[in-house]
């Protein structure tokens, strides 16, 4: 089986890059204590992409890192903490892919949160081998921390409700769009990329919908 290419994703956790004519013993605390979570994240996910989340330990982590065990122990009590912390690395990664879709245009859509949630589920697509794909076999090991993304997942799709006329068909377009990236992510898609180009660019066109919408009575 051929090895996946690199994890992509891997460099949005960049690594500390020391300043000129800062030297390590001038470091404070501060800075060396994240420059070894930076390089224990890093490692981790070195580690998922190239030999599977199945892979994902403690004494792995430190190899890869170079860090001694005690010192990742102090960053990182156990595999758990790490998935949390990589799970919240991509929590950052796409509300700041958000915050700029809305500033280059994305407030200009009928229903701006639906436009920024497909968008990144295209998103996910766009990043072959991502964090985001690693993580779907980690989380799968520890699925109570996939509580913190249903969360997510609920305030944007009330959000999502909120703005729409037809609440039930914005939330299907939502779906839709995840569905999409899931399949893909997972490789069980039949789709080639022109295909999910078209169809993310219909999910995204608010005039391809209209004709589906109906207003639900407020009283039900």
């Amino acid at each position: 089986m051929t090895e996946p290419p690199r994890c992509r994703g891997i460099f949005l956790l960049a690594t500390f890059v020391r300043r000129p004519g800062t030297s390590q013993s001038s470091m404070d605390n501060p800075s060396r204590s994240e420059r070894s979570r930076k390089a224990a994240l890093t490692a981790a996910l070195t580690i998922i992409a190239r030999d599977g989340p199945g892979r994902l330990t403690l004494d792995a982590i430190a190899r890869e890192s170079g860090l001694s065990k005690g010192g990742l122990m102090h960053q990182f009590p156990n595999k758990e903490a790490v998935l949390k912390a990589l799970l919240e690395q991509q929590f950052l990664h796409f509300d700041e892919f958000a915050s700029r879709y809305r500033a280059e245009g994305g407030k200009a859509a009928d229903q701006p949160e639906l436009a920024t949630q497909i968008a990144i589920s295209r998103e996910l697509i766009a990043q072959q081998y991502s964090v985001a794909q690693a993580m779907l076999g980690a989380l799968a090991q520890e699925p109570g921390l996939l509580a913190d993304a249903r969360a997510k997942d609920a305030e944007r799709v009330a959000e999502i409700r909120g703005e729409a006329e037809d609440a039930d068909l914005a939330v299907l377009r939502w779906a839709a769009a995840r569905g999409l990236a899931l399949m893909t992510m997972l490789r069980v898609s039949p789709l080639e990329q022109p295909d999910l180009d078209r169809l993310f660019a219909r999910l995204l066109d608010d005039r391809q919908w209209t004709g589906f919408e109906h207003r639900v009575p407020s009283d039900r």
